[in-house]
């Protein structure tokens, strides 16, 4: 089953280091029965990136908690980009959350690096809409509408699809 796994450019690099995929409080996202239900004539690819969208959402909550300790913004060494990792894993690890997210689901278990079909980054260009999300964050959940303008601004940017394999390069070359 294919599973996105919301991620920051720290948690990839350690991604790559230790051969796992964290996955922030078991959380990720599919295409899940609510999913389906609400979008019934969808294909599966369509669903499967609704879900990486909601990943992608998901990143910048985890960006924003680690530009942050408590209310005193931390330096970072990198830019702010959303990352998503696409994993397959088997169905039985793979539990639906009705509480959260309409795509949201709980892994169960470590996730390997061999089982990443793709990483999801955006290009430097999106570096700033990021930054300009990433302290509104909360408020969009919260249905403020000027802040959720600043997520869809974000949403605007594509991510790039990269092979597992060239995951190093991309550090190497552009971080």
């Amino acid at each position: 089953m294919r599973v996105y796994v919301p991620a920051t450019l720290s948690r990839l690099r350690a991604a790559l280091t230790d051969e796992q995929v964290p996955v922030a409080g078991g959380t990720a996202f599919a295409v899940s029965p609510a999913l389906q239900r609400e979008y019934p004539d969808w294909t599966e690819e369509d669903l499967e990136y609704l879900a990486m969208q909601d990943a992608a959402r998901a990143s910048l909550r985890l960006l924003a908690a680690e530009r942050t300790e408590g209310e005193t913004p931390v330096a970072t060494d990198g830019p702010s980009l959303r990352v998503v990792v696409a994993v397959d894993v088997p169905e039985a690890a793979v539990t639906v959350r009705s509480d959260l997210d309409r795509a949201a689901v709980r892994l169960t278990g470590a996730v390997a690096w061999r089982q990443v079909a793709a990483v999801h980054v955006d290009g430097a260009d999106a570096g700033p809409a990021v930054d300009a999300a990433l302290p509104l964050v909360d408020a969009a959940d919260l249905g403020d509408p000027d802040a959720e303008f600043a997520m869809g601004s974000v949403q605007d940017f594509d991510l790039a699809w990269y092979a597992p394999g060239e995951v190093r390069y991309l550090f190497d070359d552009q971080l």
